[in-house]
């Protein structure tokens, strides 16, 4: 199992996400409605580990066939395992199916970079946006944010899964303040990335 690292923030990561999201839209066409820089590296001064989230946002996951040829091309690969992201606590407003999703990664010759493909106007989609964008208006959380990714890296440097399952709660937290902050500031999905 790869070991949790965690870097102090790189401002390279904006263009590395540059470059991995034009390859995704050659490849995606139409097929992507929308693509996001998101997670811990596309928050200035956040530390993180040294893997770009992308968030590419399609109208539906159903039949996943097409997204998988034209990803097979430029040698992005499906985990099959992850279909799913965590829900949080108490979500009752949102169906199963809101979190759904479809995972991939680069060849191992690429930058190291998660692709979360998720459903336009899904629970899951909106989440990974307005988590972003809380942290980006609010420094102080996302620095408790990192210094709390630093503690959990520093005592569970090898068991990754430890550190997600420790990692959600907190992330939870963040994204119900998020979402107070959402209905004060009447937040949108700003426009894409990309």
């Amino acid at each position: 199992m790869l070991s949790v690292i965690i870097v102090p923030y790189q401002p390279l990561w904006v263009q590395e996400f540059n470059t991995i999201a034009q390859m995704l839209k050659e490849a995606l066409g139409e097929l992507a409605l929308r693509i996001d820089h998101i997670g811990s590296t596309s928050v200035p001064g956040l530390a993180a580990k040294d893997i770009i989230d992308v968030q590419i946002t399609v109208a539906n996951l159903v039949p996943a066939e097409p997204l998988e040829e034209r990803l097979a091309i430029i040698g992005f690969t499906r985990r099959i395992t992850v279909t799913h992201d965590h829900r949080p606590p108490g979500d009752t407003a949102s169906p199963e199916a809101a979190w759904a999703k479809y995972l991939f990664k680069p060849p191992d010759t690429h930058r190291p970079a998660n692709v979360h493909i998720r459903v336009d106007g899904a629970a899951n989609q909106r989440y990974a946006l307005l988590f972003r964008d809380y942290l980006r208006a609010h420094p102080g959380s996302a620095a408790a944010y990192a210094e709390t990714k630093r503690r959990l890296a520093h005592y569970l440097p090898d068991n990754r899964s430890a550190y997600v399952l420790i990692k959600d709660p907190v992330c939870d937290l963040i994204a119900a303040a998020a979402e107070s902050w959402a209905k004060t500031i009447h937040w949108q999905p700003p426009p894409a990335d990309f």
